[in-house]
């Protein structure tokens, strides 16, 4: 692909998934739009072994827009960082085709492996704002991580991951569209766990209401025939 016909499609992912640009100008303002052009040609010098050279690109790019971006990763087609500020995508981290990034996002390593440290997000993954991924697994493809979460396992394709470590909440087994990007309305499994909690405390003390009154009707009858048994006495 000629450097004009990438431009051409880098233009066309950022004004598509960002309502907010009006020209192809506003575009070439856009932090993402500036980092993955850098990312590119660094990335290209890093697979030739300058090394140094591919991580003063991608030094001074992350210093202008604020997203840093290791030259030894792996980026598909159609990748958006929405906003940007504060993204870090590791040395080995491998990302699909159409992904979204928001803000704050971190597809980091533990630090104690060699080799394949950072993760895999396959196509059409979104991670939502403040989301941290950390380690060597794969995040499979249609799937989203919801804003702030921290996800330390695999996750299988479709799915959606919320919380602290983040949790997977199935959505009925359908795949979630590819132009799905509201990273607001994710279901919340600790609300539910709350939820769930007080309503088997209204059971429990709808049933303990229920032996409470049984109880002081048994002691009641018991009474009324102690007094029964004493007036025949009389």
């Amino acid at each position: 692909m000629g450097i004009l016909s990438y431009i051409r499609e880098e233009l066309n992912v950022v004004k598509e998934r960002d309502p907010a640009i009006k020209s192809n100008l506003e575009v070439l303002l856009y932090p993402s739009f500036k980092v993955i052009l850098n990312y590119r040609v660094a990335h290209k010098l890093y697979r030739k072994k300058h090394y140094f050279l591919a991580r003063w690109i991608s030094q001074r790019a992350a210093r202008k827009t604020g997203i840093e971006i290791h030259p030894g990763a792996r980026i598909g087609k159609g990748l958006f960082i929405d906003h940007g500020s504060g993204v870090i995508i590791g040395e080995t981290t491998v990302i699909g085709n159409n992904v979204t990034l928001y803000q704050g996002v971190t597809l980091g390593g533990t630090g104690k492996e060699r080799g394949k440290r950072h993760p895999t997000l396959q196509d059409n993954v979104m991670v939502s704002a403040g989301a941290k991924i950390i380690g060597s697994f794969t995040v499979g493809e249609n799937s989203k991580i919801g804003a702030g979460s921290v996800v330390l396992n695999e996750v299988p394709p479709n799915c959606t991951v919320v919380g602290v470590p983040g949790r997977i909440v199935r959505r009925d087994d359908k795949k979630i569209p590819r132009t799905d990007l509201d990273q607001v309305h994710l279901p919340d499994p600790v609300l539910q766990d709350i939820r769930e909690l007080q309503n088997r405390n209204i059971e429990l003390k709808a049933q303990l209401e229920e032996m409470m009154k049984k109880m002081h009707c048994l002691q009641q009858s018991k009474q009324h025939m102690k007094q029964e048994e004493k007036h025949e006495t009389v």
